[in-house]
């Protein structure tokens, strides 16, 4: 038996014309690799870790940061941070000093006169009932990317909770760059961009005591795309709060790739999310995260302080 040609029902449907607009996010089987290709996984002997999601994130158990760390101790964090990318620590409560005194396990600490200070010039405060300023809360960033060297990390602890909200988010930036487009992936690889102060902290600071920066902090260029200087894994390195534009790219160009990239840092395959309690310490690795402070907590208080560990020159 043959069948007719134009027989409806051998034939494919005709569609009305539809398409989704170019460079968004779409839904689909995510590239989610926790560790970088040929990294040997081995198990932990110093502590207990717990991850918290699929490539980003774990909780560490049995150990008091208070005291100081061995050199076998101090080696195998960083191994956690290396393959988690921020690492948590329950019930901590560190003083000052003693917050101080683990993140310089990991180099010199960093300065920023551009947010409160705490007890010293190396503790930035967060208080936002007391009057502080709301920097960066409700915007996915990396820390001072408008440094010519970067942060490498940062040791965050809760002083004082809200009852409810005020967690905080970190995205994975190797798996946002492994999601990216093959095309917009090959052609970002060598790309550079402009990172600069003044759009982030134009929102928080008046005309005044912004321009007694901008000599300290010029705008700086960074790679699109850096290598991570201890996996080598390549990483997204633009963010919403200071990248300002694509090197050699027309404006409208290189704003609306940017709206790409800043995009990747919304998917929540490439998240965790960590709720507080007062004393938590969280320790991440700034070269390969952007996180996201929520701002769900009204009027009602929260209380952080922030050491940074000074970092390299991306490349």
């Amino acid at each position: 038996m043959t069948t007719r040609a134009d027989d409806p029902s051998t034939r494919t449907p005709a569609l009305r014309p539809h398409r989704i607009p170019a460079d968004g996010l779409h839904e689909g089987r995510r590239i989610l690799r926790r560790t970088p290709d040929g990294w040997q996984d081995r198990p932990y002997e110093l502590f207990e870790i717990v991850p918290q999601a699929a490539t980003i994130g774990a909780e560490i158990r049995g150990l008091d940061l208070s005291r100081p760390l061995s050199t076998a101790l101090r080696a195998e964090l960083n191994r956690a941070l290396l393959e988690w990318k921020v690492l948590f620590f329950r019930g901590q409560h560190l003083t000052s000093a003693a917050q101080r005194q683990f993140a310089a396990n990991w180099g010199q600490l960093e300065t920023n006169p551009l947010l409160a200070r705490g007890d010293s010039k190396e503790v930035v405060r967060f208080d936002k009932a007391a009057g502080g300023v709301p920097t960066f809360e409700n915007v996915w960033h990396t820390d001072v990317t408008f440094r010519a060297r970067p942060a490498m990390g940062a040791v965050l602890q809760l002083r004082e909770v809200p009852p409810s909200g005020g967690d905080t988010l970190w995205a994975d930036m190797a798996a946002a760059y492994d999601n990216l487009p093959p095309k917009i992936r090959a052609r970002m690889n060598y790309a550079r961009a402009v990172h600069d102060y003044l759009p982030g902290f134009s929102r928080f600071y008046p005309p005044a005591q912004l321009a007694r920066f901008q000599a300290e902090f010029p705008p700086v260029e960074h790679p699109v795309v850096r290598r991570h200087p201890e996996t080598g894994r390549r990483m997204l390195f633009v963010n919403a709060s200071f990248t300002t534009r694509i090197v050699g790219l027309p404006e409208a160009e290189s704003d609306r790739l940017l709206r790409l990239l800043f995009q990747q840092a919304h998917v929540p395959e490439f998240q965790v999310r960590f709720r507080w309690r007062a004393g938590d310490v969280a320790f991440w690795d700034n070269r390969a995260t952007q996180h996201y402070a929520v701002f769900d907590y009204g009027a009602r208080r929260r209380v952080a302080e922030r050491v940074a560990i000074a970092g390299d020159r991306p490349y």
